[in-house]
């Protein structure tokens, strides 16, 4: 892969990293600051213990994400992006576009998705 698609992908990862984190911190400083002192009674306290569950499985999505877009960043350090973890075949530029954490081609991710499906 060239120079300038690598510097592409990595802007665009560099900025899903940013997103990510700000919304961590606004869900710190909103979502996850609700006392259940000031729910008057148990339905509003189970909605609200309800609505933290929802946002604690969203950043811990976020978190794994993170966790991907840090390896793919590693990967174009050492020059490894945008080629197959399994066949070492080159990863479609349209996959990437889609999804820049992407490690498999479209034939080895349908491979292993069919594996996960048959031992699931």
């Amino acid at each position: 892969m060239d120079a300038k698609n690598l510097t592409k992908y990595k802007r665009l990862l560099l900025e899903e990293k940013q997103r990510i984190m700000n919304n961590s911190k606004n869900a710190l400083k909103h979502e996850l600051s609700l006392s259940p002192d000031d729910l008057p009674d148990e339905t509003d306290l189970a909605a609200s213990e309800v609505n933290q569950n929802l946002v604690f499985k969203l950043r811990d999505r976020e978190r794994q994400l993170l966790s991907k877009i840090d390896e793919a960043l590693a990967r174009i350090e050492d020059s490894t992006f945008g080629t197959c973890a399994d066949c070492e075949e080159p990863i479609e530029v349209r996959r990437l576009e889609a999804r820049p954490v992407s490690t498999l081609c479209i034939a080895c991710k349908e491979k292993q998705e069919h594996r996960e499906k048959i031992y699931a």
